[in-house]
C-alpha cells in the first residue's frame, strides 16, 4: 500500500500525482508544488492473460511527515486506495 494516503503532502506532491496519473485515478490537484525528498517506489507487475497491469505504491519518502486519514478526509465517501 502507498503510505501518502497518510501522508500530510499527499495533496500537494508531484511524486503522489505521478503515481495517481499510473494508476488512472483522478488528482487531488491539478497543480502539485511539493517535491519530495528520495521517494521510493515499487512497480508490481501482474499478467492477466493478455494483458500486463502496474501497481505503483511509494513505499519510502524522507519528506513523509504521517497525518493519519489525509486521504480520506481529501476524498470522504470514498475507497481508499490499496
Amino acid at each position: 500500500m502507498c503510505i501518502c494516503i497518510n501522508c500530510e503532502y499527499v495533496d500537494r506532491c508531484i511524486t503522489y500525482h505521478a503515481v495517481e496519473h499510473q494508476h488512472q485515478q483522478p488528482h487531488l490537484t491539478d497543480a502539485p508544488d511539493f517535491e519530495p525528498i528520495e521517494p521510493s517506489i515499487n512497480v508490481n507487475i501482474r499478467t492477466a492473460e493478455a494483458e500486463i497491469q502496474m501497481e505503483w505504491d511509494v513505499v519510502g519518502c524522507q519528506s513523509f511527515k504521517a497525518e493519519m486519514g489525509k486521504w480520506s478526509r481529501l476524498r470522504p465517501g470514498e475507497l481508499v486506495p490499496t
